[in-house]
């Protein structure tokens, strides 16, 4: 691992201009903030960053999990592992399988959160989306420990195995909690006060873990076992399609109580979560389950800081801007919590930008400006052990530097059906593919070498 003199060094290098002021101010606002929640090393735990309500100096899984991408632009990639590998490393049996919910800068359970085995808070959700997020991590910074450490690949396999049968009493496939367990085996991340029996987070979290175990499996020659979890995976998508959908609301429903009747109203992380866990497959229970999200939002400021990454994954970028800019306005309630400046950087990065990994050497953009934006430049990017620029204008020109690193190839997407894009100039027959949000997309690839800039337009240039 690189060592913590190296990564403070190096970390916070990225930056962003616009043709939007205040989104210009609220992205600096955002990296100064999220660094301040970012430790090098000189406490027990190791590298970490706050991802918790900011006086307990702790971080739980639900946040680690979702500042990750943000962290990973930010140079923290390291950060998160270190989590992930305290995570993984306290999975028990004498804790049912579940491992800590908050870890304290000590490399202790958060008192808050834990008073022995037999009494701590969990919410069962979580085991899956740190599988989920190891391999997000693995797409943007292509390192193995991922796919080989040995920690990481017990944790997984608990987890597939005794985790899951241990919390899914009845045998369904899915995990479930029961009001005995007490505050220890939530089946879903709302926090609201109504523990029901299962959320539909439970299945969109299961799902992605699953989908997500597949994929690392796969690059680990595992390809019965890969076959294995994306058929688990897609059974569980059909089953939620099915029983989950409310029809008379256009919606799936959020939550199912105790006597396995349906929560009716809009539930919050049961009914966004499973959008941004991409195991909703149907497109048309899809998008009014999006439409749904558009007219309910969200209450609360952690929730708020999913709905710029839901809706650039599903390519309603106005509503994206639109929630970026709340979270970035001086005036929003709550905005020192860490979530929000990590999520900032995070969604501008992966969603304004469209920039994404494969773990290897092809580095991907995707222009999602809206209609007001102008022009966005992003740089200093660190991404597969690569430091590259990004800019778009509108969502029809885009140029990349790599500033450091091995070459790569660029693949540059565009919106809708292009049949030619333009590189240096000449027109270059396009290929077209639908995104994992289900947007149509048009590109070319393109490699580049260190310190070169390529240029590729949806339209002709002079």
């Amino acid at each position: 691992m690189t060592n913590e003199r190296e990564i403070k060094a190096k970390a916070g290098a990225v930056t962003f201009q616009s043709s939007d002021k205040d989104l210009n101010e609220g992205f600096v606002w955002a990296k100064r903030q999220a660094l301040e929640y970012a430790h090098f090393g000189e406490d027990a735990v190791g590298l970490w960053y706050e991802a918790a309500l900011p006086e307990r100096e702790a971080f739980c899984i639900r946040d680690v999990m979702h500042h990750s991408t943000g962290a990973a632009v930010l140079g923290l990639r390291y950060h998160t592992k270190n989590m992930i590998m305290r995570f993984a490393e306290n999975i028990a049996e004498s804790r049912d399988w579940c491992t800590y919910w908050e870890i304290t800068k000590d490399n202790v359970p958060a008192p808050v959160d834990y008073e022995n085995d037999e009494d701590f808070w969990y919410n069962l959700p979580a085991n899956f989306d740190i599988i989920h997020t190891s391999w997000r991590q693995y797409e943007w910074t292509g390192d193995d420990y991922y796919l080989n450490d040995s920690q990481l690949q017990k944790f997984f396999e608990l987890t597939l195995n005794e985790y899951t049968k241990t919390w899914d009493k009845d045998g369904d496939g899915i995990l479930e909690y029961y009001p005995e367990y007490g505050r220890r085996g939530l089946a879903t991340f709302n926090e609201a006060g109504l523990h029901p029996l299962l959320g539909g987070d439970m299945i969109g979290s299961q799902v992605a873990g699953y989908r997500s175990f597949a994929q690392l499996a796969r690059l680990r020659g595992l390809a019965e076992v890969a076959q294995q979890y994306d058929n688990k995976a897609d059974e569980l998508e059909q089953r939620y399609e099915k029983d989950w959908w409310n029809e008379g609301k256009d919606r799936f429903y959020g939550a199912m109580l105790q006597d396995r009747s349906f929560v009716k109203v809009y539930h919050a992380e049961g009914n966004f979560l499973p959008l941004y866990y991409g195991s909703i497959g149907n497109r048309e229970k899809l998008n009014k389950a999006l439409a749904d999200v558009k007219i309910n939002r969200v209450a609360n400021v952690e929730g708020k800081t999913y709905l710029p990454d839901i809706f650039y994954r599903y390519g309603e970028n106005e509503e994206a801007f639109k929630e970026l800019k709340e979270l970035v306005d001086p005036s929003l309630d709550r905005r020192d919590y860490p979530e929000v400046s990590y999520c900032v950087v995070g969604s501008v990065a992966a969603g304004l930008m469209g920039i994404a990994g494969d773990g290897a050497s092809v580095i991907s953009t995707l222009p999602r400006l809206a209609q007001s934006l102008e022009w966005a430049e992003l740089g200093e990017v660190p991404i597969l052990d690569r430091t590259i620029t990004v800019k778009h204008k509108g969502n029809t020109e885009s140029a990349v530097t790599l500033q450091a690193g091995e070459s790569f190839v660029w693949k540059a997407a565009f919106p809708g059906h292009v049949d030619t894009l333009y590189y240096n100039g000449k027109g270059i027959a396009a290929k077209q593919e639908t995104t994992v949000g289900g947007e149509q997309v048009s590109y070319i690839t393109v490699e580049i070498a260190e310190g070169e800039t390529h240029a590729v337009s949806a339209k002709p240039q002079g």
